[in-house]
């Protein structure tokens, strides 16, 4: 487990280390043939590697048990919502974020915050929409191990496009087979190996907002054992004025083939990262400036307006590292494939908040084992019968401490936290009558979030700052100690039954049916509470030191549960592909991290019922032999079900309409000019009582490609050509005020540009 968790920090995939059912570990070549150039089909859509002619920059792979056409005819037949991005597909950029890599993926919405490695919100179908910043409702991976803490939680600045040679999406229950307790699915990064990319590369890179960075990795493959490894240095000012960023990742892997049917792979990796946190603006102050940050709410005839964080003297930041290693082994006897995985990883996260949360500081480690069986006697794409343990633990020292001007004053909280995370699957697929398939399967999920609060001291200290004169701070004060501690206990059966149509291999009709579950992490039952701009938590009215208010809230939660219903169709035909699935999910005790209108913490909430509805369509076209297409689009219309308070609203933070379309011409065998553009088309409410939106937006990119001779490729960027100013993401709040800041601008007009050498 580990191991994939150490893989997240590594790499450029080889997928061989796939996570589709049935898939292995290989040291053999696996033959890739792939152009450069954008396919005649969504990113998302698997097509057999004999439809591609090669690219004159692609080298070859590496080869048989599991090729790449065997991992997408897979993905083809699986009866759900998946996408498989290969590398050649990811916009070759001086910045490569999570958000790019799978701008093209219909479904999956990634909004950025800061532009550079920080947290963009990402959510499939609604998952961990309202938390801020976004820490759960989907299982992050590396090569099929999870990236996630024990407690569900996980930091997306640490999983990096650049090192991955293939991303593999699972939305909703096709993630349960792979342990996911979540609603939303699974994001697989697939690393590479010594058998699959030999040799060395190197890449240099820079641009506009202080951008620059550097990649170098070197594989290697000998008799019965490969290795690779890779470094990867990237550094941003950012393009507002506190938007630094910085992210360093070491990663190597080492595989053996013992016989002709055990192989082992070991892992290990390094990431450091930091960044600062420039914050949201009101929606004027965006359109006025959007390189500015916020300096908290003023105060206009004894009346505070423009609520918000004070970025300029808060100085919130996060600073966070991780270091992983781990193994995996696979056995393949005849029909029966074992494949088992142990692994640990250690991370050191620092988090400033503003005042109004303080500086969380989490040390700990997890550890996880994995064990996974198939059965396939008739050779299939999936096989007859698979099943799989999982096991997460893991325990966290976390300090709360007060953020007094940008440094770490007094401690106002201890505790021990510890979680245990148990899945358990089986599934079937049954071929029946006419090349139908039946798909039954059920998943059980425990898990266990205990919390030991060891801050021994009667009082919790509070600072606050005059509101009238933000620098000026008033007598410090403090508040009784409340004891933060809990044992809660989750678990749940999710059964799932799916029936798909495969008429050939070209057409995938699929309806299916099913459960899911998702228990809180401990930042949704561990929240500081009763700050405000200008005081700590526990001091909702500054001027009032010694007024008895909790600082902290331990909400007794419930797990969410869903039941969704999905049908889909993916298909290729001669120059055009498309795959469509529509879904509608009944969802109870749906998690809500809420925010009141200065953007302070309210602690997490289960709203009663909700609804999500969505399509998600990729479609792609090759319009000549050098002209090709793609368009993904994602329909979002997620709503409260008779809410007490909020009615039929629609929740905050989810774009209703979503799209990214783009055209490639490939001018010559060497040089290629691409355009994007990412369409939001409709407004998106900020808060869940629907009372503020964020104006929608369309930004162009425009990039180009040249291959020099065999070793060097040069390429540029403009980003947001037309230099528009947009929200890129928002602060979502449960009551919103029209001059809340809760906006953070996306990037103005870049430039980039870099070389790329392979050897």
């Amino acid at each position: 487990m580990a191991a994939a968790l150490l893989l997240s920090i590594v790499s450029h995939a080889c997928f061989a280390q796939s996570a589709t059912p049935g898939s292995t570990i290989v040291l053999e070549p696996i033959v890739v043939e792939a152009r450069r150039e954008a396919p005649a089909r969504p990113s998302h859509i698997p097509s057999s590697s004999s439809s591609s002619a090669p690219s004159p920059s692609s080298a070859p792979e590496v080869a048989p048990p599991q090729t790449r056409g065997t991992v997408e005819e897979r993905f083809n037949v699986l009866p759900g919502g998946v996408a498989l991005v290969p590398q050649q597909e990811f916009p070759e950029t001086a910045n490569l974020t999570v958000s790019r890599a799978l701008s093209s993926v219909p479904g999956v919405v990634v909004q950025d915050f800061f532009g550079g490695n920080d947290q963009p919100r990402i959510q499939i179908r609604g998952s961990g929409l309202q938390q801020n910043p976004v820490e759960r409702g989907v299982l992050m991976l590396q090569n099929g191990l999870p990236m996630n803490r024990a407690d569900g939680s996980y930091i997306v600045g640490f999983a990096n496009p650049r090192q991955t040679e293939s991303i593999e999406v699972y939305r909703g229950y096709m993630a349960n087979r792979l342990g996911a307790t979540v609603l939303g699915g699974a994001i697989n990064f697939v690393s590479p190996t010594g058998s699959a990319q030999p040799g060395a590369q190197a890449m240099l890179s820079g641009g506009s907002f202080g951008q620059i960075g550097g990649v170098g990795q070197a594989g290697f493959k000998r008799d019965n054992v490969d290795g690779f490894i890779e470094f990867d240095v990237n550094r941003r000012d950012g393009f507002r004025e506190y938007n630094s960023s910085e992210r360093v990742s070491v990663s190597g892997n080492v595989g053996v083939r013992l016989s002709d049917d055990v192989s082992t792979r070991f892992f290990a990796g390094y990431t450091d990262l930091g960044f600062d946190v420039p914050g949201p603006l009101t929606k004027s102050a965006m359109y006025a400036d959007p390189r500015q940050v916020h300096g908290g709410p003023r105060v206009v005839g004894g009346v505070a307006v423009d609520p918000g964080p004070n970025v300029l003297r808060d100085r919130p930041r996060r600073e966070a590292s991780q270091f992983l290693v781990g193994s995996r082994t696979t056995a393949t006897f005849d029909a029966h494939l074992i494949d088992v995985a142990v692994g640990y990883t250690y991370t050191d996260d620092m988090f400033r908040f503003p005042i109004s949360s303080g500086v969380r500081t989490t040390v700990g480690g997890d550890f996880t084992g994995l064990v996974r069986y198939a059965y396939n006697p008739a050779a299939a794409l999936l096989p007859l019968f698979e099943t799989t343990a999982q096991v997460t633990t893991g325990s966290a020292d976390r300090g709360n401490y007060i953020n007094q001007a940008g440094s770490i004053g007094a401690k106002f909280g201890e505790s021990e936290l510890s979680a245990t995370t148990v899945a358990l699957y089986s599934g079937l697929n049954i071929p029946f009558w006419q090349n139908f398939t039946l798909s039954p399967a059920i998943s059980y999920a425990y898990a266990v979030r205990d919390n030991d609060d060891t801050y021994h001291f009667r009082t919790r200290p509070t600072i606050a700052y005059n509101p009238a004169n933000p620098t000026m701070l008033l007598p410090n004060g403090a508040v009784p100690t409340q004891s933060t501690s809990y044992a809660r206990t989750y678990n749940s059966w999710s059964p799932s039954l799916a029936v798909s149509y495969q008429p050939d291999g070209i057409h995938t009709v699929f309806a299916a049916v099913s459960r899911s579950f998702e228990p809180p992490t401990h930042d949704d039952l561990l929240a500081t509470v009763n700050g405000t701009p200008n005081s700590s938590p526990g001091r909702p009215n500054p001027p009032q030191p010694f007024a008895p208010f909790a600082a902290f809230t331990t909400p007794d939660l419930k797990a969410q549960t869903a039941t969704t219903i999905e049908g889909g169709w993916r298909s290729r035909l001669q120059r055009f592909s498309w795959d469509a699935v529509v879904y509608y999910s009944w969802i109870d005790n749906e998690l809500l991290s809420l925010r009141d209108a200065t953007g302070a913490s309210l602690g997490a909430i289960n709203a009663d019922r909700t609804t999500h509805f969505g399509i998600e369509l990729g479609v792609g076209a090759r319009f000549t032999d050098r002209l090709s297409g793609r368009i993904a689009y994602t329909y979002q219309d997620f709503r409260f079900d008779n809410d007490p308070l909020r009615g039929n609203n629609r929740l905050a933070g989810a774009p209703p309409h979503l799209v990214h379309a783009q055209l490639q011409y490939q001018a010559t065998e060497a040089w290629m000019v691409q355009t994007a553009v990412r369409w939001s088309p409709a407004s998106i409410p900020v808060d869940n009582m629907n009372t503020l939106y964020a104006d929608p937006y369309a930004v162009v990119d425009l990039r180009t490609e040249y291959k020099i001779d065999k070793t060097f490729r040069i390429f540029g960027e403009i980003t947001n050509l037309f230099d528009k100013t947009y929200a890129s993401s928002t602060l979502i709040v449960d009551q919103a005020r029209p001059d809340q800041a809760a906006f953070l601008p996306g990037d103005g007009r870049g430039f980039y540009a870099g070389i790329k050498a392979t050897f």
